[in-house]
């Protein structure tokens, strides 16, 4: 049995209909399992990283696990989540571990971003499982945020419009971890997983704009306004400038790595094709 938590995520939905699809016996943990829309075949079970009793039961009989939260950094002193998680799977003898972690995830820093998934890695990579680590970049699936501006008119507020990314589809990294839970092919190996080319986010709703054939226009809000929206967000200060200071400073988020077609045996998928993919999502305005 394979359990996916985060069930309802950007990775995990992928992940779900693709072990489905492949006629793995998998199980998805959700808070709420009786809104999960589920592909034929999987379960759906309850399960809260605050209450160690669900997650034992959710655990029970799973030989691998896919992990990831969405806890906020610096909600508590520590990624209580993810460590529940790792005890639970020790607890139920689970033979295999895949964790969804973050591209700049670096035991060698000291930033709030870093400690708190660092620890989180640990927690994985010395739970006595054999584990995989899975440390993409930015989602192609950010931008989905943009679809009710777009509904409402052809201008978008975005913070560092000019600043490249390089994005990964979402279903390129559940397709790596739908291997990673099910070979041994990827034990004990953390991967930086990358999409196959640097865009801005300007660059991006252009593509998106050239797909439903409008004028789309991207403006920068003023810094302080999209500071003062990250800490109504819920983080603490020292984690806001920490976010900041990553995006503005460190260059890596847009180093082009050939780990997804290494490992995937085609190109990663292009964003102008995720789009195609998803223009629903923006033609209805």
């Amino acid at each position: 049995m394979i359990l996916v938590t985060g069930a309802t995520g950007s990775v995990g939905r992928e992940l779900l209909a693709r072990l489905a699809a492949a006629g793995e016996p998998v199980r998805a943990m959700s808070r709420k399992p009786d809104g999960i829309r589920l592909p034929p075949g999987a379960e759906a079970v309850y399960g809260d990283a605050e209450d160690a009793a669900s997650l034992d039961a959710a655990f029970r009989g799973v030989d691998a696990a896919y992990l990831m939260s969405a806890q906020p950094v610096g909600s508590a002193p520590r990624p209580t989540h993810i460590l529940e998680l790792a005890a639970a799977a020790r607890r139920a003898g689970t033979a295999r571990l895949v964790l969804l972690s973050t591209y700049l995830a670096d035991a060698g820093r000291t930033d709030p971003l870093s400690v708190w998934q660092s620890e989180a890695e640990t927690a994985v990579t010395g739970s006595g499982s054999a584990w995989a680590l899975l440390k993409p970049g930015r989602f192609m699936t950010n931008v989905l945020n943009w679809a009710p501006m777009i509904a409402r008119g052809d201008t978008v507020p975005i913070p560092y419009a000019d600043l490249p990314a390089v994005s990964i589809d979402p279903a390129d990294i559940a397709e790596i971890a739908a291997a990673a839970l099910t070979t041994d092919a990827y034990d004990s190996t953390a991967y930086q997983l990358t999409g196959p080319e640097a865009l801005t986010p300007r660059e991006e709703l252009a593509v998106i704009g050239a797909e439903i054939d409008r004028p789309l226009r991207a403006v920068e809000p003023p810094a302080g306004a999209f500071r003062a929206g990250l800490m109504r967000s819920g983080m603490s200060e020292e984690v806001v400038d920490s976010v900041l200071t990553l995006m503005r400073d460190d260059p890596t988020p847009a180093e082009i790595l050939p780990t997804v077609p290494r490992l995937l045996g085609r190109p990663a998928t292009r964003f102008a094709d995720w789009v195609t993919r998803n223009r629903a999502a923006f033609a209805a305005g």
